[in-house]
């Protein structure tokens, strides 16, 4: 009898000990996912902050191939101006020279 209550206290125990690690095991995953949740919350706000970068980003580059554009159509008008007012002054030159 006493080999009985030996043996079906050694499987309790057993037993007890697997029900133990059961629930130790649960508590750890739902930390776990509880981090995993954090983790996700916080990777969606910074995707939607480099979105927003982004947007800006390209917006301050389409600006400035603007802004070049503008001043390159200002560079080209003032290069063809010196050229008309260079080719008057050389018509100049050579009416004055051929009246001389």
């Amino acid at each position: 009898m006493f080999e009985a209550y030996a043996e079906y206290g050694a499987v309790g125990i057993i037993v007890g000990l697997f029900v133990m690690m059961i629930v130790n095991l649960m508590k750890s995953q739902k930390l776990q996912n509880d981090d995993l949740d954090s983790i996700r919350q916080v990777n969606a706000k910074l995707e939607t902050k480099m979105g927003n970068v982004e947007g800006i980003v390209l917006k301050m580059l389409d600006r400035w191939n603007r802004s070049d554009e503008i001043r390159d159509r200002r560079h080209e008008d003032l290069i063809k101006e010196m050229n008309d007012q260079s080719d008057d002054l050389a018509y100049l030159k050579g009416r004055l020279s051929g009246k001389g």
